[in-house]
């Protein structure tokens, strides 16, 4: 078993603190762990649901990030006119 298994939090009050990154890359551990399959049922039952909260997480940084991206118009001159958002809705 991974020592990534022994480090999980008794809570998960600190995955809203995570930046993207971080949250991306405590989930690709646990993904780790799980598919190697020797972590006991348990701690596989705790890290997978530590994982979905970690998933939704990103989830949330990411939609509020791509809401952010714009677009940006070029005038007929091919000059930089203003922004639009990415993906009209």
């Amino acid at each position: 078993m991974s020592e990534t298994a022994h480090q999980i939090p008794a809570d998960d009050s600190d995955i809203k603190r995570l930046s993207f990154e971080e949250a991306l890359a405590a989930l690709e551990r646990i993904v780790s762990d799980l598919e190697r399959g020797d972590v006991p049922l348990e701690m596989s039952i705790r890290i997978y649901e530590r994982g979905e909260k970690l998933k939704s997480h990103c989830d949330r940084l990411l939609s509020a990030a791509e809401d952010k991206v714009e677009k940006i118009k070029l005038s007929r001159a091919g000059k930089p006119s203003g922004t639009e958002p990415l993906d009209p809705a």
